[in-house]
């Protein structure tokens, strides 16, 4: 099992430096390498229906894969000796990063479409560099050894937890400071909670009238950081848009837009956490919906969706459900909202009709209550199945 840990950096000004500018040579490879992908791909294509007369064939070459470009790297330290001073395994993950991100571009989705083209970095989206591979005992009294770089203080927030081994660092420069994101393994896989009690099963609804409703007619209320938020970035986005392009008051006040996107987000991400927390420490089986949240976030709704985080939610629900032994099971959300949860009788009502009133048994409640009651209801068999099938 794996699981990642961050922790905030507090590095001497000279360390700081150094990241910076690790950051500003590693970007310009990425760049160099995936432009050299690029130019073998146009100029090695041809469409397969059609051949021109006239053709100007280039100078042939190899594709470029992963190890041809990871050859050039010793090159690359000998025509710029600076780049040498960069720990050898992190300039070979830039490699893989673009590997990965070319393959993703070439292969095609299950619907045959081809994802977007990648792009070239600039050294503003550039934040990110990783040891893929640390020695055990690397973090001792708060600090950590990074090659290269040295002893980094380390804000130990929590300990980490006893048997997992630390496989892999990387440092993330974010508009507050940086980060460590730490990733953990443990060999032992988590199983499912062999004592499945009946009456600890619920279904969730989410919604954006209340975050979410329970089968048992619970309510979390939503908390909508970003619209409380709202006023107060227009101010600061205002403050950005009138300053001069690459002057160092517009740099200013993008720092400080960028720091108040991360509080609401760290806010949202806090209130999810909690959230899961709560549900598992409820609820042995939680039941939720298999929302299509990309198609709802292109409609009117969408910055009310986004506020609200319910993929990230739902993420998170999930993956503490796994390392607890505890079970999150997605159902199918077609007419959850319509169904009458006690007769099962199609009761057809619009998005702003708020409250169900079943014509055919006289079932009332609330319009989320009977959804969540319908997502209960369709897990409570699928999840005796998983067992039986355990």
């Amino acid at each position: 099992m794996r699981t990642a840990y961050q922790y905030k950096l507090r590095p001497t000004k000279l360390q700081a430096t150094e990241i910076d500018r690790w950051l500003s040579m590693l970007c310009a490879q990425y760049n160099y390498l995936l432009a050299d992908r690029f130019n073998w791909y146009e100029q090695n294509r041809s469409p397969i229906n059609a051949c021109p007369l006239i053709c100007h064939l280039p100078e042939l070459r190899d594709h470029p894969d992963y190890y041809s470009q990871k050859k050039t790297l010793p090159q690359l330290k000998k025509s710029r000796p600076w780049y040498a001073e960069i720990y050898s395994q992190v300039l070979q993950d830039v490699v893989k990063r673009v590997k990965v991100t070319f393959d993703r571009f070439l292969k095609r989705d299950s619907n045959g479409n081809r994802s977007g083209r990648p792009r070239f970095k600039p050294r503003s989206r550039y934040r990110t560099f990783t040891y893929p591979q640390i020695k055990e005992g690397c973090l001792q009294d708060k600090l950590i050894n990074l090659p290269m770089l040295g002893k980094v203080k380390v804000i130990l927030h929590r300990p980490l937890p006893d048997g997992f081994k630390v496989k892999t660092a990387s440092v993330t420069k974010k508009a507050d400071g940086l980060y460590l994101t730490l990733s953990l393994e443990d060999k032992t896989v988590p199983e499912i909670k062999p004592d499945i009690n009946p009456d600890k099963i619920t279904g969730i609804d989410v919604g954006l009238k209340e975050f979410l409703t329970t089968s048992e007619g619970e309510t979390v209320a939503i908390p909508q950081y970003y619209r409380k938020a709202q006023k107060h970035l227009r101010v600061i986005q205002k403050r950005v848009s009138r300053r001069k392009k690459g002057s160092n008051r517009r740099q200013k006040a993008v720092k400080q837009l960028g720091k108040q996107h991360k509080k609401v987000a760290d806010k949202r991400k806090d209130f999810h956490f909690k959230t899961a927390n709560y549900l598992l420490s409820k609820y042995d089986v939680i039941a939720v919906e298999d929302l299509n949240v990309k198609g709802l976030a292109r409609t009117r709704l969408a910055k009310s969706v986004l506020d609200a985080g319910w993929s990230s939610f739902l993420s998170i629900l999930t993956n503490k459900a796994v390392n607890a032994g505890l079970l999150v099971v997605v159902v199918s959300a077609y007419n959850t909202s319509q169904d009458c949860s006690n007769c099962g009788e199609k009761v057809p009502k619009k998005l702003h009709i708020r409250w169900h009133d079943c014509p055919h048994c006289g079932c009332c409640l609330d319009r989320d209550h009977n959804a969540a009651i319908n997502i209960k209801n369709r897990a409570v068999g699928l999840t005796f199945l998983k067992r039986n099938a355990s």
